[in-house]
Formats: C-alpha cells, sequence, structure tokens
C-alpha cells in the first residue's frame, strides 16, 4: 500500500453480472482524472480476469465514472475493496507502462496537501502526456557501465564543500544551501554540480538538477560530460537525460521513460522535471532557486525548491539548493538547521569577485549636471577602457526600445484611448503602440494638457544598443534577450564588444566578460513587492558572476540601499538573514504560512467563511485588478495568515473548503495560492 493515501475499512466486494474478477488482488484503487476538488480521493473498480497482468500499480487506464469513461492511474492493487456494493470493472488498460511510480505517488500527494491542491492536478505537472510511438520503441540492448571520473576541484574553495561530496558518495542524504561564487574564466557553477552528481553516480545511486531554462541544461550537461557522465542517448544504458517541455512531447516523454526504464541515472531538466522517476535517487539539486520560472503557475502552484525539499525527505536522499545569491527561504532552512550553509570564507570570495563600483548620486555629485545621464562618465570609462581585454556586459531591466512614454509637456503617463494601457515605442520613428491592446497611438493627444509631443521614461535594451553603437562606432554590439532579433544567446567570443542583455538573458562569455555595467538600477528595485529587492540582488548577483576575476562591474543609479551594498561587499547571505529577521518581526512570509484567495467578493467570504482554524488572520479582502475576472463582478483577494507550525492545518481547512464550494457548485472563479511569491 502507499503511504499517506486514506486506508478505508475492509468490506465485501461484489463483482457485477458476467465480469469474473481476478484472482490475485481483484480490486485497484484509481485516481481518476476527475477536476473537482470534492473527488480528490481514491476511488475501487474491479479488475477483470482478462486484464489481471496488465492492470498493474502505475498503469493508465480508462473506468467508467458516471455517464462517461475517463482516464485514471493504478494506485494500488488489493484483496479488498472497502465499497460494500457492485464495483464497476476497469474498461480499459491505455498503457502497460507503469508511469506512476510508488515513490512519486507519495510526492505527488504530498505536494497536494501541501499546497490545497489535488492529487491529480499535481499529477498533470508529474507525468508528460502519452506517446504511443515513443512507448513502443525497443528498449536498451546492452548495458554500459557509466563511470565518472572522481573529483572535488570545483568544491576546494568553499567550507564543507568536500564533506559533503563524501557523504553523497557515500549514500548519505545531507542537505545544504550552497553560494556559488563566480569562476575564474567563465561561469564555473555547472563544473561544482556536475561533481557533486558524478559523486552521487560513483556511489551507485542517480541524481537530479533542475535549473530555471534550456539553456542551464546545455551547460550542466557539457560540464558532466567532462565528468565522465556523458549524455543518455536511446538504445544505451547509463548517463545524463535531457528533460524538459522544450523539446516536444515525443522527446520529452522518450526521455521519462528512459529515467523512468532505469535507463538513465541522472535527469537535468526544468521545474516539472522536479517530479521525474529517478530510479534509486541519491540526490537532488536546485540551481538558483530563487529565479521566478521554478514557480509553477498552474493549480497548485507548488515551488521547485519546496517540491524537492519534500522529496528529499521523503526519498531519504540528498539535497543541494546552489544559487550565486541566497533567496530567503534557502536562508530560512539554515539559520533552522534543516540544511547546511556551503560557502567560501572572505578572503577567498574577495579574491574570486570583481570589484564592484556602485555609482549612486551621492557618488556622481562631482560631475555636476553630467550625473544625470543614464550612462555617467566614469561608467563610460570603464566601459571604454575594458573592451579592449574582452566583451563587455551590459545589463538592462527592461526590453524593447522605448517600453514607456509620456508627455513631452506635462510629463503624464501617455494612455491609449481605448483600454488606458501604457503607450511606448517599438523604434525611432514609430508610431506609439498600446502594451495592452496592441492599438497604434497614431493621433495621441494628452489627456490633461493637450500637447502631442511624446518622452521617454523607460528606455528598453534595443535603444540602449543603438545609443552604444553611436557612442563606440566599429565595435560589435550584440543583443540577447527574448525579443531580440537574435533571441537569446547562449554565449559570446571573447573578443572585445558590447553585449546587451535584460535580466536571465545574459550569454556566457568563455573566459569571462571584462566587466558589466548594470544599468537603470533605481527600476530594478522599484515597486512595494515582498521580493523586490532580493530579485534585484539575484539579477546583479548573476550578471556579475559572469564577469572574471580582476574586471569590474558598475551599478549605476539609486537602487534601495541595502541590495546596493549587499553586491558592493558580495554578501547575499547577509542580505538574506537581515531580510529574514524582519520577516519574522513584521509575521510575513516564509516566517508564516500564507493562503491568497482572490475571486468575487462574494464566493471570496463564503469559501474564507468556512476556514475553522483557532490562530488564522483574515487580511482582506481588498479590490485587485486582474484580467482573469468578469469586469462586472470585480475581483478581490482576501489573505489568510497562520503561523508556520499551523501550515499543514491551513491547507487541509482550504482543501476541506474548496471541496465544499465543488460539491455546492458555487458560482465564481476563485483562484486560492499557499505561499504566493507575492502579496500585491
Amino acid at each position: 500500500m502507499l503511504e499517506g493515501l486514506p486506508q478505508p475499512k475492509r468490506r465485501t466486494r461484489t463483482a457485477p453480472d458476467g465480469v469474473t474478477p481476478a484472482e490475485h488482488l481483484p480490486v485497484a484503487r484509481v485516481c481518476v482524472d476527475l477536476v473537482p476538488a470534492h473527488l480528490d480521493r481514491v476511488f475501487e473498480y474491479l479488475v477483470p480476469a482478462a486484464l489481471a497482468e496488465a492492470a498493474v500499480p502505475g498503469t493508465r487506464v480508462k473506468v467508467r465514472f458516471g455517464a462517461q469513461d475517463v482516464n485514471g492511474y493504478v494506485l494500488e492493487r488489493v484483496a479488498e475493496a472497502d465499497h460494500d456494493g457492485t464495483l464497476q470493472p476497469v474498461r480499459k488498460v491505455v498503457s502497460t507502462e507503469p508511469v506512476l511510480t510508488p515513490e512519486v505517488a507519495r510526492l505527488a500527494r504530498a505536494v497536494a496537501d501541501r499546497w490545497a491542491g489535488t492529487l491529480n492536478d499535481v499529477l498533470r505537472l508529474a507525468i508528460p502526456a502519452r506517446h504511443a510511438r515513443v512507448e513502443a520503441e525497443a528498449p536498451a540492448a546492452a548495458d554500459d557501465v557509466v563511470t565518472p571520473s572522481p573529483s572535488a576541484t570545483a568544491w576546494a574553495p568553499y567550507r564543507g564543500g568536500a564533506a559533503f561530496l563524501q557523504h553523497v558518495t557515500a549514500g548519505g542524504a545531507p542537505r545544504a544551501v550552497w553560494s556559488a561564487l563566480p569562476g575564474a574564466e567563465g561561469d564555473r557553477w555547472p563544473d561544482a554540480i556536475a561533481q557533486a552528481v558524478a559523486a552521487c553516480v560513483l556511489g551507485g545511486r542517480g541524481a537530479l538538477v533542475v535549473v530555471p531554462d534550456a539553456r542551464d541544461i546545455d551547460r550542466v550537461l557539457a560540464a558532466l560530460e567532462s565528468a565522465g557522465v556523458p549524455r543518455w542517448t536511446p538504445g544505451t544504458t547509463g548517463g545524463a537525460v535531457r528533460l524538459a517541455a522544450d523539446d516536444g512531447p515525443a522527446g520529452r516523454y522518450r526521455s521519462f521513460l528512459a529515467a523512468l526504464r532505469g535507463r538513465a541515472t541522472v535527469v537535468v531538466g526544468t521545474r516539472a522535471s522536479a517530479f521525474a522517476p529517478v530510479t534509486d535517487l541519491g540526490l537532488a539539486v536546485v540551481w538558483d532557486d530563487g529565479d521566478p520560472l521554478h514557480a509553477e503557475p498552474r493549480a497548485p502552484y507548488p515551488h521547485v525548491r519546496e517540491v524537492l525539499a519534500l522529496r528529499s525527505e521523503l526519498e531519504r536522499c540528498a539535497l543541494l539548493v546552489a544559487a550565486h545569491g541566497r533567496s530567503v527561504e534557502a536562508q530560512a532552512l539554515v539559520e533552522s538547521g534543516w540544511a547546511r550553509e556551503v560557502a567560501a570564507d572572505r578572503p577567498t570570495t574577495r579574491a574570486r569577485t570583481a570589484r564592484v563600483l556602485a555609482l549612486t548620486s551621492v557618488e556622481l555629485a562631482r560631475e555636476g549636471p553630467a550625473a544625470a545621464a543614464r550612462l555617467p562618465a566614469p561608467a563610460w570609462r570603464t566601459l571604454r577602457d575594458r573592451l579592449a581585454d574582452g566583451p563587455v556586459l551590459v545589463q538592462v531591466p527592461r526590453a524593447g526600445y522605448v517600453p514607456a512614454v509620456a508627455c513631452g509637456r506635462c510629463r503624464a503617463a501617455a494612455r491609449c484611448g481605448v483600454c488606458h494601457g501604457p503607450l511606448g515605442l517599438t523604434t525611432a520613428d514609430g508610431v506609439p503602440t498600446c502594451g495592452w491592446c496592441g492599438r497604434l497611438a497614431t493621433d495621441w493627444r494628452c489627456t490633461e494638457c493637450g500637447a502631442g509631443a511624446l518622452r521617454s521614461v523607460r528606455v528598453g535594451s534595443e535603444r540602449t544598443a543603438e545609443e552604444l553603437g553611436r557612442a563606440f562606432p566599429g565595435v560589435p554590439i550584440r543583443v540577447s534577450g527574448a525579443r531580440a532579433a537574435g533571441g537569446v544567446l547562449a554565449s559570446v567570443p571573447d573578443a572585445p564588444a558590447v553585449v546587451v542583455a535584460t535580466p536571465g538573458a545574459e550569454p556566457v562569455a568563455p573566459g569571462g566578460y571584462a566587466a558589466a555595467l548594470l544599468l537603470d538600477a533605481a527600476v530594478s528595485t522599484a515597486g512595494a513587492g515582498l521580493r523586490t529587492g532580493e530579485e534585484a540582488l539575484r539579477r546583479w548577483l548573476t550578471a556579475a558572476a559572469l564577469v572574471r576575476a580582476g574586471g569590474a562591474v558598475v551599478l549605476v543609479g539609486d537602487a534601495e540601499e541595502r541590495a546596493t551594498q549587499a553586491l558592493v561587499r558580495w554578501d547575499p547571505a547577509g542580505y538574506a538573514s537581515r531580510e529574514l529577521a524582519e520577516r519574522v518581526e513584521l509575521a510575513l512570509p516564509p516566517a508564516v504560512r500564507i493562503a491568497s484567495v482572490t475571486g468575487p467578493r462574494d464566493a471570496v467570504d463564503t469559501l474564507v467563511s468556512r476556514l475553522d482554524l483557532a490562530d488564522a488572520e483574515i487580511l482582506g479582502p481588498v479590490p485587485v485588478d486582474s484580467a482573469e475576472h468578469d469586469a462586472l463582478e470585480p475581483a478581490v483577494r482576501a489573505l489568510v495568515r497562520v503561523p508556520r507550525t499551523a501550515g499543514a492545518a491551513l491547507a487541509r481547512a482550504l482543501s476541506a473548503s474548496l471541496a465544499v464550494r465543488s460539491a455546492r457548485r458555487e458560482g465564481g472563479t476563485v483562484r486560492v495560492q499557499l505561499d504566493p511569491e507575492e502579496l500585491g
């Protein structure tokens, strides 16, 4: 039986007429693919004798529910049923491949319980759609042996790094939060992760690495090859497999089956790969856990870091939470004693990091009126002087040309005359375009003063590249970003060039950048979000880590002071510790658990009113802007806050209230999110 699943009392089973039940374990407990929350439970079906060999736990089946045939997964087979009436038979075994392993089933149930979701919602995230042709492909014929290269050189600068690898190789389950240093030549964090994975494989266990995007997958796979863990290919056994939605249905399912069948011992992938069925999992790694891409946008909205933490406990495997920065949640794991810190000492940090200069209004006071320039003289000189040594990175927080404009006379924000969305420019001589509805504002006039002239408010990466191209004629200008003509660049040559990139799209220079300019720092820390400063520091550190030792990093603008100082000192752990202390004092996550309930006021009030929690504090509801709700029924948001120790009780209470709402078919669309990334 699967632990954590409801175990009903034993009763007499009755078979329908004309159906011969299986002789051995004739009752299947099935998770049925149903959306309503009140149906989040296990249903029992009779296994016909003809399907006795095929309907094993983990297989996909077709069963009758009401008046329709629906899909489901066999969770287990038992001898006696709880239901005291006639059981419906399993109609069909869709596939004999047991795609739902007991370990993943337990993890999915734990994730659903923690985030007040349903098991079926989590299984949709965990198991890719079936691809019959891929499933029918012949399995590997030979059992190759992967022998990693035992090395720990990348971990030498870190206190506790070598000990962590030794525990992993010996079959232990250590948990660590690792603050990665910049590479001596380019981006070296993949080498350290590869050595940790190699240590796990050397000990005879499998490993899982979850990264934010496809570029990071390629970096880790390349590093694994250097560490003696080759890429898995069809027809072989052993090695590392890539698991990402970008690979398409066939490619993703092929990689999933390689891990499921034990053909691939290492899985490297993006968000959904946190549920990958790795055989004998010994190490789970999440890189850059503060990246928003690790937060699942679909119900029940789990986060990779927390999913892997649950998996570490359930499967007793090692866990490595790694990043250049330090999320507040990772710091909470360290301060609670649940995980150990792996970090370099201050002398090593100073030797491995570039020199950081913050050009705030105080530092630029001597420049006079020139201090107001977007690229002040000290930054311009750094760019000019460092170009002779190699490429220079310029990070711009916003994409596009001029993403926001205002009236040239009164400086009121320019708005669309139809939907009132913000206007922006895509080219220097283009027509203002609405960022919401896409309409062209050909005859725009300011509603405040009637003027028709526009001025830029926010400058994007394309306009920045254009300005730098004029300032440095003859120097190659490369733009990297989702909206750029060339897309997101993976790498750039070690030759003089100006590389303009948006956060998260910075390409790697093999020998490291000679310098980095972080423009519009005030924009990065503007806003009242809970994670604004933390996210800004994470983006700055990610860019600064690409600069070689001895290079220069220039932060331009009056950003939030604590984030600025943390970058100058290269002290993400100190910043996270102070943030955590403040959140404990103010009763904010992760010191407490908070649920966000958004929807029409009547629906939100009804759902929240059913929560019977002694320690709960209800904040709101307050109106919110949401395109997901009808304008005739304005959306509101209520926050339910409880102490950390009452988090499980809050999740259970929300699940029960959602089940009642589903059973009663209450109107309105309500979104319930536990531990939301932002509270606003």
